[in-house]
Formats: C-alpha cells, structure tokens, sequence
C-alpha cells in the first residue's frame, strides 16, 4: 500500500524547484494571498526550524519575531501558492530540528553563519 501512495505521489503531484536549505538557515517564503477577487504576494523571513515528513506530504517550519512576539508558520513544501524561496543565510547548527531556538532571547539567540 506505501508503495502505491509514494508511486501516485511521484507521478501526479508536481514538484517545485526550491533550493537546499535545513535547519538554521534563514530564508524567504513568498507566497500568494488571495483577497476577493485579487491577489498579492507576501513574504515571510525567518529562521528553519524544522523539515519534517518526505515527499509530497514535506513541511518545514519557520520562526520570526515580530516585535516581541515569536510567529511560527508551517509551509506545506508543495503548497500550489508558493512562488519562491530564498536562502538569505546559512546557519550552522548541530540538530535537525532547533526547538531550544525557541526559548532564547537577545545574543543567545544568534545563529553562526556558515561562510562558503
């Protein structure tokens, strides 16, 4: 049965090309919002925090401050509304997935860039 969903998957839903990015990295989502009848392109930058799940089913979360308050957002990765992805910055970090982040304030909260 697993076989018969990754193979339908693979066939039938169309893949983007995002570029690599893991955990620790800073990124851009643009995505499209529509409103009515219009529709607009917003963006959202912040740092990875996790990918999680394989295939068509893939997310990855992503954290922001906005003033004081943390906004987390998870992004299916075949989401039809995603436009773009940008990798701003890639950070150095020891886990997959970066929960502690949450709990940091101020210096400690700071990412190591990994230069390349």
């Amino acid at each position: 049965m697993e076989d018969l969903v990754k193979f339908v998957q693979d066939e039938f839903v169309s893949k983007k090309d995002f570029p690599e990015f893991s955990a620790g990295d800073t990124i851009t989502v643009y995505y499209e919002i529509k409103e009515g009848e219009k529709t607009r392109t917003q963006f959202f930058r912040g740092v990875v925090i996790q990918r999680r799940g394989s295939g068509a089913s893939e997310t990855f979360t992503i954290r922001k401050m906005s003033g004081t308050v943390g906004v987390e957002r998870i992004f299916p990765i075949n989401m039809p509304a995603l436009q773009k992805i940008e990798v701003n910055k890639k950070g150095k970090v020891r886990r997959a997935r970066i929960f502690y982040f949450r709990g940091l304030r101020g210096k400690k909260a700071r990412i190591k860039e990994v230069r390349s």
